[in-house]
């Protein structure tokens, strides 16, 4: 049973951090002390993607918690396994591969070169509508 558990945190864990490596850029604008390990984390999602017969460490722990939950363990990468059913129902080609590395390191170069805005916040007493002195004084 705390394999089946294990198996199954990790793998919640390698697919969160898959989503951090895709999408992590938009919480970094928001909270920049994610930026260093969204960068980080970016940078070794797209080097095992686009690096032969590399795994991800978690995968091999993966099929060990798997194994002695007695469940099968899986050949290949967690993004063959899981999302490649979802994404390639036909199989990952090392081609495909590149093209989802460059499409996240273009959507997240985005996320970073997108201008940063500021919205400014006025006073709560000259907001319009908020019972302010100046509306709610009558001309003479």
């Amino acid at each position: 049973m705390a394999y089946r558990l294990l198996t199954d945190l990790t793998i919640g864990i390698h697919f969160s951090f898959l989503v951090f490596v895709a999408f992590g850029g938009v919480a970094a604008r928001r909270a920049r002390w994610l930026l260093v390990p969204h960068l980080l984390a970016l940078a070794w999602g797209v080097y095992v993607s686009v690096t032969p017969g590399l795994v991800c460490p978690l995968t091999p722990l993966e099929n060990a918690f798997a194994l002695r939950a007695g469940r099968a363990g899986y050949e290949g990468s967690f993004i063959e396994h899981y999302l490649v059913p979802i994404v390639y129902p036909e199989g990952l080609t090392p081609s495909a591969q590149w093209v989802l590395a460059a499409v996240v390191v273009v959507m997240n170069a985005c996320v970073y070169m997108w201008p940063r805005t500021s919205v400014r916040r006025l006073p709560a007493a000259s907001t319009p509508g908020r019972g302010s002195k100046s509306e709610t004084a009558t001309a003479d």
